[in-house]
C-alpha cells in the first residue's frame, strides 16, 4: 500500500501585493467573473459529477494538457477505486488561470492536487501560503533541483523548451542554435513564440529575468520585438506555424515539437545554448502540490505518490508529450531526448518564481505594448 506522511502547512498569507500587480489582478478579475457565469453555464471544464464528496475522490486542477493527462488520472482510479474530479485549464491562459482560480478559492479550497506542467506558478503558490508539506516515497528519486528541500512541491516529467525549425525554409547549415537568434535580422518577421505571459514562455522569460539579469532581459525582448518576431497564442499554436510553413522556425516546447515531427510535418528540433560557453536548456519539469486545508488531502498524497511513479513518468515519455524522465528508477526515454545528453540550465527556480512579477509587468507593459 502507498503511504504518503503530511506535514502541516505554514501559516501565510496572501501576499496583497502580488495582486495588485496589473496582470494577475486583472487575470484574477477574468477568472473570478468566469467562475460566476459558471454557476449558468455549460460545467463541462470543471468535475462531472454532481454526486456528494466522500473520501474515495480527489480533485486535482491540472495544467497539462488534457490529453495527456487523462488517460493517467483513469488509471488510477482503476487501480485505486478513487474518483478524480479533474478540471483542465484552456490553451490560452495555461497555468495563470487555474493559479488564480486557487487564490480565489484560498478560504474554501476546492482543489485537492495541483498538478502543473511548469514550475513557476507553484511556487507563486507556495509563497502564498497555499500548498502544504507532503512527502511522498517516491520523491527521494528525484534530483534535488528538482524538489522543494521542504516537500511543498515535487518536480517530475520535464519539458526542454526549444527552437522548431521548418526544414523546408530553413537549411541544415543555416539552423538557429540559440534563443538568441529570433532577433537575427535575416530572419526577421519569421520566427515566433508563444505569449509570454501564461504557462512556459513565461517562466523562461522569468527564469531569464533571474539568471541574466533585468536589463539584459528586457533588451533581449526589445531585440525580438525590433526584429518582428511573431506572437502565437501558444507553445502548441507556435509549433503549428511552423510545421505549417507559416514561421520558419520558433520556440516551444517539446512535446508540441514531437507532435509537428510526427504527424511529418517538415520540421526538426534544436536544443538551443548548447555550447561550452552557453547557459544550456532550460528544462522545465512537472510539478505536483497538496493545496493547503484541501478536503481530501490523504487522497491527494496518495495520488501524488502515483504520479511520481516510475511507471507514470514511463507513459508520459512514451506517450504522445514524449516528457523526459527525472526519476533515478526510470529506465525509459523521452523520444525527445536523454536527460544526460542535453546541456540543462543551472536554475534557481525560487528567485525566478519571485521575479515573475516584474517579468510579466515588463511584457504586458512594453513587449505586447501596441
Amino acid at each position: 500500500m502507498v503511504r504518503a506522511a503530511l506535514v502541516p502547512g505554514r501559516r501565510r498569507t496572501i501576499d496583497l501585493k502580488l495582486l495588485e500587480k496589473p496582470v494577475f489582478a486583472r487575470s484574477l478579475l477574468i477568472i473570478t467573473i468566469g467562475l460566476s457565469l459558471a454557476a449558468g453555464c455549460s460545467r463541462e471544464p470543471q468535475s462531472q459529477t454532481t454526486t456528494k464528496p466522500t473520501a474515495d475522490e480527489v480533485t486535482v486542477y491540472t495544467a497539462l494538457d488534457r490529453q495527456f493527462s487523462e488517460p493517467i488520472l483513469e488509471e488510477f482510479t482503476r487501480q485505486t477505486g478513487i474518483r478524480v474530479n479533474a478540471v483542465y485549464d484552456t490553451e490560452s491562459t495555461k497555468t495563470v488561470g487555474l493559479v488564480n482560480r486557487i487564490m480565489a478559492e484560498a478560504q474554501r479550497p476546492r482543489c485537492d492536487v495541483f498538478w502543473n506542467n511548469e514550475i513557476l506558478n507553484t511556487l507563486r503558490l507556495k509563497e502564498a501560503g497555499l500548498l502544504q508539506s507532503c512527502t511522498p516515497e517516491q520523491a527521494q528519486y528525484f534530483p534535488q533541483r528538482y524538489r522543494d528541500p521542504e516537500h511543498y512541491w515535487h518536480g517530475f516529467a520535464a519539458r526542454a523548451r526549444v527552437i522548431i525549425v521548418n526544414t523546408d525554409r530553413v537549411p541544415a547549415d543555416a539552423r538557429p542554435t540559440s534563443i538568441r537568434d529570433l532577433a537575427d535580422p535575416r530572419w526577421r518577421g519569421q520566427a515566433g513564440l508563444a505569449k509570454p505571459l501564461f504557462g512556459t514562455t513565461a517562466s523562461h522569460v522569468a527564469v531569464l529575468w533571474e539568471m541574466l539579469g533585468a536589463e539584459a532581459t528586457r533588451a533581449l525582448l526589445q531585440s525580438y520585438r525590433d526584429n518582428e518576431v511573431r506572437i502565437a497564442a501558444g507553445n502548441k499554436t507556435c509549433a503549428e506555424m511552423v510545421g505549417a510553413s507559416r514561421l520558419a522556425f520558433g520556440l516551444t516546447d517539446t512535446d508540441d515539437a514531437l507532435i509537428e515531427i510526427e504527424s511529418g510535418k517538415p520540421v526538426a528540433i534544436v536544443f538551443p545554448d548548447g555550447g561550452p560557453d552557453q547557459v544550456g536548456t532550460l528544462l522545465l519539469p512537472n510539478t505536483l502540490a497538496l493545496i493547503k486545508d484541501c478536503p481530501h488531502s490523504q487522497a491527494g498524497a496518495r495520488l501524488i505518490d502515483y504520479l511520481l511513479s516510475p511507471e507514470v513518468e514511463a507513459r508520459l515519455a512514451e506517450g504522445p508529450s514524449g516528457q523526459i524522465p527525472l526519476h533515478a528508477k526510470c529506465k525509459v526515454h523521452s523520444r525527445a531526448a536523454k536527460l544526460e545528453d542535453i546541456k540543462q540550465m543551472d536554475v534557481n527556480f525560487a528567485q525566478a518564481a519571485s521575479a515573475f512579477s516584474d517579468a510579466a509587468g515588463y511584457i504586458e507593459g512594453h513587449f505586447l505594448a501596441p
